[in-house]
């Protein structure tokens, strides 16, 4: 047997086993050296580890995340902040963590308890910086509500910790230096892969019961790919997508954009042994040569070992791809508005352009410049409406009570573009690939692909949760080159709805502080 070189085995040994996190807790955020792929960097991690902490709650429990900057490596961002991923936040605005936005960055040596409930969000959710390009340095991880009374508990048998698989990009180089197109330079499932030329390092397992039906959050972490994901062997059915339960939908593979997830049934019905799990990036000369974007399905009684076909050449033909159009909601739920285009009470064509120099997008005409003053406290300040705003041309502001749709066409280089709305999810009323509009039961989510070009993707909801929220590409290099805008909700309400606590008060004295200490 082929003995493991000194980086295989310090990955090995070194990889240890976190437990997860309740609604109640300190996150320590922290820089370390870590080699998931076998290529040693420094990164920025919750508590220490990549990726952070399952974070869990039941429905209904209130969160209190004391998030705690230990940060000191200054070849990367000091400050921080984290955004809860597909929380709505409603009436805690200042929760919801996106610098500059909602609330000042955190700094070094310092400490902001997120105080939210969820109210009745249950479903698959995760956690990551939502400071410039941060949690591209590992800053990121997973977060369950679990509905104990969940409709569709009578599909599997397990749903825990070891059952939430999440998929990410992962770079040998901090963000603060990436290149003006950065290239990932492995595929971490469940925080392990290998990278092309790189060390045999272990792959991730995921172990399964033959009988046994088995819940797997998929959560895309990823700062740009989407995946396309599948299992040698099996069929998945989609129960869940980005927090909303679905009519059940049986799939042999699906792709998965950056900030997406998907809860899929397993049923581990095949013959004892090892089959390969695969997360093949979107991205130009991707395989699996070198056992790279694979992980392992494990059934109890097999080898402890590799699955016995090459990933490279016996590679499953997909016939029962996710077709985004097939999804619907599991319980009626109308769409906002009229039932034809434009049948909004808002209609806005966010137009998406990129420079001539190709440094920064534009969102009709304007790149977005993140405030000296985050849009939230302008608010609390005493803005009394989105034309009182910064930064101007990417502010929009929507009153109360309205079905809003929004249009995005494709085509601007990069894509095809993941655009994720803050404080609601949305019916997708036209998907990408797609030249119809369902207006009765299209699938509510808070991520959705925009396509390429031609498409005209669409998007309805109602405007019921006063704040500033963002609208951005989850690509983290494209929001990070100004790929955003704010919907200024219901203006007049937010300071009595959103009412911050003093210690978010605090956040921007402490910031320019850090940033202007003389």
């Amino acid at each position: 047997m082929r003995s493991l070189s000194l980086v295989v085995l310090l990955a090995s040994i070194s990889r240890k086993v976190h437990a997860s996190l309740g609604p109640v807790t300190d996150l320590p955020i922290v820089n370390a050296g870590i080699s998931p792929d076998g290529f040693l960097r420094d990164a920025t991690l919750a508590d220490g580890v990549f990726p952070g902490p399952l974070i869990k709650a039941n429905k209904g429990d209130d969160f209190a995340i004391n998030v705690i900057n230990q940060l000191t490596d200054d070849t990367m961002d000091l400050p921080t902040s984290i955004h809860w991923h597909g929380i709505f936040q409603r009436t805690t605005n200042y929760a919801d963590g996106a610098a500059f936005v909602t609330q000042c960055p955190i700094v070094p040596n310092e400490s902001f308890v997120y105080k939210f409930n969820a109210e009745e969000q249950t479903g698959t959710y995760w956690y990551h910086s939502h400071l410039k390009a941060q949690y591209c340095d590992g800053l990121r991880g997973a977060l369950v509500i679990y509905d104990p009374n969940d409709p569709n508990a009578s599909m599997y048998d397990v749903d825990d910790d070891d059952t939430v698989i999440t998929l990410a990009d992962w770079y040998h180089y901090v963000s603060t230096v990436a290149p003006l197109v950065p290239v990932f330079n492995s595929t971490l499932i469940n925080g392990q892969g290998r990278y092309s030329g790189g060390p045999p390092v272990p792959l991730a397992v995921v172990n399964v019961v033959s009988g046994t039906r088995y819940r797997l959050r998929l959560v895309s972490i990823s700062c740009d790919p989407a995946y396309d994901f599948s299992i040698d062997g099996h069929q998945l059915t989609i129960i869940e997508v980005d927090g909303n339960n679905v009519q059940p939908l049986l799939v042999d593979s699906l792709e998965i954009f950056a900030g997406q997830r998907y809860s899929v049934v397993l049923n581990a019905d095949q013959s004892v042994g090892n089959y390969w799990i695969r997360a093949l990036p979107n991205f130009p000369d991707q395989n699996y040569a070198g056992f790279t974007n694979l992980a392992i399905l494990r059934y109890l009684g097999a080898p402890v070992g590799d699955p016995a076909n090459d990933p490279t050449l016996d590679i499953p033909t997909s016939v029962l791809p996710l077709k985004e159009t097939d999804l619907h909601p599991l319980e009626p739920t109308p769409v906002p508005g009229e039932p034809f285009p434009g049948g909004a009470d808002i209609n806005i064509n966010l137009n998406v352009t990129l420079s001539a120099d190709f440094t920064e997008f534009l969102i009709n005409g304007f790149t977005f410049d993140a405030p000296m003053v985050p849009v939230l406290l302008q608010i609390l300040s005493g803005a009394q409406s989105a034309a009182d705003l910064v930064p101007a041309g990417s502010i929009y502001g929507l009153d109360a009570n309205k079905s809003v749709e929004i249009t995005i066409p494709a085509g601007a280089l990069g894509g095809p573009h993941p655009i994720h709305l803050h404080g609601h999810a949305f019916h997708v009323v036209r998907s990408a690939g797609a030249s119809t509009y369902n207006f009765d039961d299209p699938v509510i989510r808070d991520v959705v692909s925009i396509g390429e070009t031609g498409d005209n993707v669409t998007i309805r909801f109602f405007t019921d949760n006063p704040g500033p929220w963002f609208l951005h590409c989850h690509i983290d290099w494209h929001l990070e080159k100004g790929f955003a805008v704010v919907f200024a909700e219901d203006v007049p309400e937010v300071s009595t709805t959103d009412v911050a606590t003093d210690q978010w008060r605090q956040l921007c004295p402490a910031y320019d502080h850090f940033t202007n200490p003389h």
